[in-house]
């Protein structure tokens, strides 16, 4: 032991500081303007409380209290998100080298204007909780759906989400939409646009690109992909962005259990896409698009039963 080099502190962590020079994609030194994420987070405690009040039991509200525990939320709402959307605001302009601007005051408007859409949220999610109330015969209740359902924060968050991203304030809507990915398991990204009576059975493993558009009384089940194919690129080989690269799918569509569906394409109104499919192409109107029938083979006993072709075999 007494041969062994003592480990050395000071020159481990100058080779650390080493590696932040030139580096401020991954580290955030003399940069106070970076929204903060657990503040962020808290927002949107606060919102959904709104969206479902009394649904955390962290408040006891009654028809009484109903009116003073929404105005006391809403004004703790404006003022954190007001700051968080102001630094988001500022690290684009230090990014843009845009000086001058007035970030308060956008920032301020744009708080605001959530906060005027939550009526028009709470509309759309009372039908996101019919939907999978009705979509889903396991379900007892309206309240258990709320309580237990990881779909519903998903979709709440994600309407949250997009009302900022269409706002165009930076980072916020990113963070609040992987923030419900790493809870619930659904990864919508927050440029999606998502009609009314959204419904999304189980969940886990979803995937919602960016520029997928949803019609209204749409259904999916786990593990969809609405994704893009390979990006294109600009003639030094940069991605073009900004452009369509996901589905649509339009009224009605039903989509089940690990389909990927790629590309700018449209499912036409009322189409059944069936489990683990692939597809790349336009589906029309009313089209049901399931895989062949596998073969199925059973063992049973040391005897192999090939149902399909109702035979068997030793």
């Amino acid at each position: 032991m007494d041969s062994e080099k003592v480990f050395n502190y000071d020159a481990v962590t100058d080779q650390i500081v080493q590696t932040y020079e030139d580096d401020s994609g991954i580290n955030f030194i003399d940069n106070k303007n970076l929204p903060v994420r657990d503040r962020i987070i808290h927002v949107l405690e606060i919102l959904l409380e709104i969206l479902f009040p009394g649904y955390t039991g962290k408040r006891s509200v009654t028809k009484d209290t109903i009116f003073s525990v929404v105005h006391e939320l809403l004004l703790a709402a404006q003022r954190d998100l007001a700051e968080q959307i102001e630094r988001a605001l500022r690290h684009r302009c230090r990014l843009k080298d845009c000086h001058p601007c007035d970030c308060p005051r956008m920032a301020a408007r744009c708080s605001e204007q959530l906060l005027s859409r939550l009526p028009e949220i709470r509309r759309l999610l009372k039908a996101d909780v019919q939907a999978a109330y009705e979509g889903d015969p396991a379900a007892k209740s309206f309240e258990e759906v709320v309580i237990s359902y990881p779909y519903i924060i998903a979709i709440a968050t994600h309407r949250i989400a997009h009302e900022l991203y269409t706002m165009e304030v930076p980072l916020i809507p990113r963070i609040l939409s992987e923030w419900a990915h790493s809870q619930t398991g659904i990864d919508i990204h927050p440029g999606a646009t998502i009609g009314n009576h959204f419904f999304i059975d189980h969940g886990t493993g979803v995937v919602i690109g960016e520029t997928s558009i949803i019609g209204n009384h749409v259904k999916m089940y786990q593990g969809v992909t609405l994704g893009a194919l390979s990006f294109p690129r600009d003639e030094r080989g940069r991605i073009i962005r900004g452009q369509k690269r996901h589905p649509t799918l339009e009224d009605g569509v039903t989509v089940y259990a690990e389909a990927t569906l790629l590309g700018d394409i449209t499912i036409g109104r009322g189409a059944v896409i069936g489990g683990n499919v692939w597809i790349r192409e336009s589906i029309p109107a009313g089209t049901v698009v399931t895989v062949a029938k596998p073969e199925s083979m059973y063992v049973t006993r040391g005897r192999k039963r090939d149902r399909s072709k109702n035979g068997v075999k030793k």
